[in-house]
């Protein structure tokens, strides 16, 4: 059975997240919620939670020792799937500019900014129901079609190169709601709380062999 790592850094959706993948792997994957830099190292995939700011959220992973030297080596090196979730997906970035400037991970370039929508009606956060557009790239984004999805933020991830975006979402403008590199992917929405089209793109998570 493979094994999944849930990397625990005090996120706030941690446990819906687990909850989420535990109903989507339907016993067919070990959900690991998990610290340890030796298990996530191991593991056959990765995934990222996170809620709350950039800044804050990029502090606790790295005051974990050998959290993200683990994650580097498991994603990077060794190729296993990877999926980021909300602030999860942002940390992927260059840096974040949310409080200042904070580096990312920098797995794939661009940058974390706030989002300015041109219709004043569309208020900031940016919390409900959407749906996305254009789903696209690898199978867990590319199969979730019209269905909507769960967002709730303030800032959205702008990769530098545009064939990173694997779908938008419209908010008084167009803006990612989805990233894919390779076997990197990441989503701004929140999958844990989007019922049954949720549980179908963490599904396909689960399945994906890029």
């Amino acid at each position: 059975m493979q094994s999944v790592a849930l990397i625990d850094y005090g996120s706030g959706n941690l446990r819906s997240a687990e909850k989420a993948l535990v109903r989507a792997a339907a016993g067919t994957s070990q959900i690991v919620v998990t610290s340890d830099p030796e298990i996530v190292a191991a593991a056959d995939r990765v995934v990222l939670p996170g809620v709350g700011a950039f800044a804050a959220c990029m502090k606790a992973l790295s005051e974990r020792p050998g959290l993200i030297e683990a994650m580097t080596e498991a994603v990077q090196v060794k190729g296993r799937p990877f999926l980021g979730v909300c602030v999860g997906m942002q940390l992927l970035a260059t840096r974040g500019l949310e409080f200042g400037e904070t580096p990312g991970l920098g797995w794939i370039p661009g940058d974390v900014r706030r989002v300015e929508p041109n219709d004043p009606a569309a208020k900031i956060p940016h919390m409900g129901w959407n749906t996305l557009i254009d789903p696209h790239g690898p199978a867990p984004i590319a199969g979730v079609g019209e269905a909507p999805m769960y967002f709730t933020h303030s800032f959205a991830f702008f990769p530098d190169d545009p064939a990173d975006v694997a779908a938008y979402v419209d908010h008084g403008g167009k803006f990612p709601a989805a990233v894919a590199k390779g076997h990197v992917a990441g989503v701004q929405f929140h999958p844990e709380k989007s019922q049954s089209a949720g549980l179908a793109l963490l599904a396909r998570f689960l399945e994906w062999r890029p």
